[in-house]
C-alpha cells in the first residue's frame, strides 16, 4: 500500500491499520517499516507484560499480486533468482560458491549452482531427499576445502561425505548425535562450526512458550546451543536460557565470535518479549523461561529462581517484539558498497502474535567498521505485507552468493530473491 507524504503525519498521529493506535516508538510496525529505516529499542523502552492484550493474528499467506516486488534501498535491485520451490527455508554457500538449500518440509537439501545474466542458476539439481525436517546445513572443515556435508534434521544431526563441487551425496549419512524432539516443539536446528573446525554449535529451541523445565522434563538440552566436537561426543551446554535460536547461527568473520538470532516468548503483549541478536557469551544464561531482558520476571513464572536474575546475559540488539528473527549472515562480499562489510544481515519471518504486525523482511544490524553493534539496526528489504490480514512473502534464510550479491529464501511465495547493487 502506498501512503503520500501528506498522510504519513497524520497516520503517525491517528491511527495504524484497521483504526487501532499508531505505534508508540520505538516500537513499529509494518505500515512504517521501509528500506533505510532505523530502530533502536533499548532496556528502558520495555513496557509491563500485558498478556490480557495478546494477539491472535496470523497472517493469511497469498499469492505475490501483480507489481508487488521485495523493496531495497535506492542504488541496490531485486532480481527472481528461483521461483516454485518447495518451503524454501535455510541457505548456505558453500566452498567453492554452491547454493544449498533446504526445503525443509519436503525432507530435501537442493543446490544451485552458477549465474546466468537474467540472474538465475545456471544449474539447480537435488542433492537428497528423505530427511526429517533438515534446517541446518554445514560444511567441515571450514574453509576452501570440505570433507563432510552436516545436516541438522529436527532430531539428529547427520554428516554426508562430500567433496567441493558435489552436485548430488555420494554416500549414506551418519548419525552423529540425537536431539530432543518430544514434543516437536520448535524444530529447526541451527548449525555452526567454528572458525578452526574443533568445535560445533547446534542450537536446539524450546518445545513450549513458557514450560518450567524444572517441572517438565521434555525441556531438557533444549532453549540451548549445544557445544560438540565434529564427531558428536563431549556433548555440552554452550550457552541456555534461548528460547529458540534455531533459527539462526553464525561465525562472526575475524575474531570468531558465536552470534545467534533469537525468537524470545509470545502471549505477553505485542510489545513483549523483543526477539534480538546477539554475539553469544559461553556459558551465557539468556533468561528463558523464568526471566528475560532487564531482569524481569516472567509473571507465568513468578517467584522461581530469584538467584539466575544477576546471571542474565543481555543482548547487543532487540528487535521489534515477534518478528520471529531467523538466518542471520555476516556480509563479506564486495559487490555492495564498502559500508555494508562486515555487517550483519538476517530475515524476518513475521509471527502470529502482534495485533498489527511486523517483520516479513531483511534487516541489516550495521557493525560500524568495529566488529560491534551499537542497538541499532535498520530495514533492508521490505515490501511482504500487503495489509495486516494478507502477506504475500515471509523471508527465511540469508546467505552472500560468491559473486557478493545476498540470496533470500521467502516461504511464503516459495522463492528465492537476488538483491545486488548497481548504484554509484
Amino acid at each position: 500500500m502506498e501512503w503520500s507524504t501528506l498522510l504519513i503525519p497524520v497516520l503517525i498521529l491517528t491511527t495504524g491499520s484497521y483504526g487501532t493506535p499508531a505505534p508508540q516508538g520505538p516500537f513499529t510496525d509494518y505500515h512504517f517499516e521501509k528500506p533505510g529505516q532505523i530502530h533502536k529499542i533499548q532496556l528502558k523502552d520495555l513496557p509491563s507484560p500485558a498478556p490480557e492484550t495478546s494477539a491472535g493474528n496470523a497472517p493469511q499467506v497469498v499469492p505475490r499480486p501483480e507489481g508487488a516486488w521485495p523493496q531495497v534501498p535506492p542504488g541496490f535491485k531485486v532480481q527472481l533468482f528461483a521461483a516454485n520451490l518447495d518451503n524454501p527455508r535455510l541457505l548456505q554457500t558453500a566452498p567453492n560458491g554452491d547454493i544449498f538449500l533446504a526445503e525443509s518440509s519436503a525432507g530435501k537439501i537442493r543446490v544451485f549452482r552458477g549465474l546466468t545474466a537474467e540472474g538465475k542458476p545456471q544449474k539447480t539439481e537435488v542433492f537428497t531427499t528423505g530427511l526429517n525436517l533438515p534446517y541446518g546445513i554445514a560444511f567441515y572443515p571450514p574453509g576452501k576445502t570440505s570433507k563432510w556435508l552436516y545436516v541438522g534434521d529436527a532430531d539428529a544431526v547427520l554428516r554426508f561425505p562430500y567433496k567441493d563441487g558435489d552436485l548430488h551425496a555420494t554416500g549414506t549419512p551418519k548419525k552423529i548425535v540425537a536431539l530432543p524432539t518430544e514434543p516437536l516443539g520448535h524444530w529447526t536446528r541451527s548449525l555452526q562450526f567454528d572458525l578452526d573446525g574443533e568445535n560445533l554449535f547446534v542450537a536446539v529451541g524450546s518445545a513450549s512458550n513458557v514450560n518450567d523445565p524444572d517441572i517438565k522434563p521434555a525441556e531438557k538440552n533444549r532453549a540451548d546451543i549445544l557445544v560438540m566436537n565434529p564427531e558428536g561426543g563431549n556433548v555440552k551446554v554452550f550457552a541456555s536460557g534461548m528460547r529458540n535460536a534455531g533459527g539462526g547461527l553464525a561465525i562472526q568473520p575475524g575474531n570468531g565470535k558465536l552470534w545467534a538470532s533469537v525468537n524470545e516468548r509470545d502471549s505477553l503483549g505485542d510489545n513483549l518479549v523483543p526477539d534480538y541478536i546477539t554475539h553469544v557469551e559461553k556459558g551465557g544464561f539468556y533468561g528463558w523461561p523464568w526471566w528475560y531482558m532487564g531482569g524481569h520476571q516472567d509473571p507465568r513464572l513468578e517467584g522461581k529462581h530469584p538467584e539466575l536474575k544477576q546471571k542474565l546475559t543481555e543482548p547487543d540488539v532487540l528487535l521489534q517484539p515477534h518478528n520471529a528473527s531467523l538466518e542471520l549472515t555476516f556480509y563479506e562480499g564486495k559487490q555492495f558498497p564498502a559500508k555494508y562489510r562486515g555487517d550483519i544481515f538476517s530475515s524476518q519471518h513475521g509471527s502470529w502474535n502482534r495485533s498489527v504486525r511486523t517483520g516479513y523482511e531483511v534487516i541489516r544490524v550495521p557493525l560500524h567498521g568495529a566488529g560491534q553493534a551499537t542497538g541499532e539496526y535498520e530495514d533492508f528489504m521490505t515490501g511482504f505485507v500487503i495489509d495486516d490480514a494478507r502477506v504475500w512473502g515471509r523471508p527465511v534464510g540469508v546467505t552472500v552468493a560468491s559473486d557478493g550479491s545476498l540470496l533470500v529464501s521467502d516461504d511464503g511465495s516459495n522463492s528465492i530473491w537476488r538483491v545486488f547493487y548497481t548504484g554509484k
